[in-house]
């Protein structure tokens, strides 16, 4: 373990292959299913959510982890020997938990005042917060100060780009998720919304009338972003549907320079509000 403990949450949907490598530690979510209660990627796997979500009539509500969880966490990692943890978050406008690590924080420094503990709203979702997540681990285990990883990860936050499609946004309407894209929810089946996140909320990007028209604008979208053939880091995105990320991935990396890319599934807490079939883009910019 290295001397600074990353910690995040289970929707940053980091792939399980490179939270093992990186010795990165996560707090499921909640997810309320009726009177029961799923754990994120705990008790209730990807595979298994994506069968049963378009059989229901009634789409489940999701909770973040409460101060307790995070608590928890800090606790064994300290008494582990860890001195320095950076506990790193999705938008805290989406979602109650950087307030919830924010609470456990000062909780935990009133038993613990000697442990160092940092709460980063990354003011993104999914592997967008998920990179800096990966980035800070990297950082960690490199060697590099808590000051280092810190300012690795808000370095980040600015330049760190979501484009999403997806058949329908009535999951994210019902779920209240919707930001300021609102208006795209009535569209017809035939078109596909394209959205991302600006300050931490979600903003309609266009509409497309297929997918592979959906994809062509997010290739646009990032060549816009970075030049033709620009060095990235990019995370592929889907809930149940893979074969349409490597399609994007395809497409992507005919135009620009992937340094890294991953294909990363949702998790079953973010599921609910994309729904099934959803794929999208989270990618940064690299400069050496």
């Amino acid at each position: 373990m290295s001397r600074v403990a990353i910690v995040t949450d289970s929707t940053a949907s980091i792939p399980e292959k490179l939270i093992d490598e990186l010795d990165i530690h996560w707090v499921p979510y909640y997810i309320h299913k009726g009177q029961e209660v799923w754990r994120d990627l705990s008790t209730i796997s990807r595979e298994k959510f994506y069968e049963w979500l378009p059989t229901t009539q009634r789409i489940p509500q999701t909770a973040s982890p409460g101060p307790g969880d995070y608590v928890s966490m800090y606790e064994t990692l300290a008494n582990e020997g860890v001195q320095e943890i950076v506990s790193i978050h999705m938008t805290s406008k989406a979602s109650g938990a950087y307030q919830a690590a924010l609470a456990a924080q000062e909780m935990i420094l009133e038993t613990m005042p000697e442990l160092r503990v940092i709460v980063i709203d990354t003011l993104n979702v999914s592997m967008c917060h998920g990179w800096m997540v990966i980035e800070a681990a990297r950082s960690a285990m490199a060697g590099n100060s808590y000051s280092e990883i810190v300012a690795r990860v808000k370095q980040l936050i600015p330049i760190t780009r979501m484009i999403q499609t997806a058949d329908t946004l009535k999951y994210l309407y019902m779920g209240g998720r919707i930001g300021r894209a609102k208006h795209l929810v009535g569209s017809l089946l035939s078109i596909k919304p394209l959205i991302g996140m600006e300050d931490g909320v979600i903003v309609p990007l266009g509409t497309a009338r297929s997918r592979q028209q959906a994809y062509r604008m997010m290739v646009e979208m990032i060549e816009n972003a970075v030049g033709p053939h620009g060095r990235i880091k990019i995370a592929y995105m889907h809930a149940a549907a893979v074969e349409e990320a490597q399609k994007l991935k395809d497409m992507v990396e005919l135009r620009l320079t992937a340094v890294e890319s991953i294909i990363a599934e949702l998790s079953p807490a973010l599921g609910v509000h994309t729904g099934p079939g959803t794929t999208g883009v989270c990618y940064f910019p690299v400069v050496e």
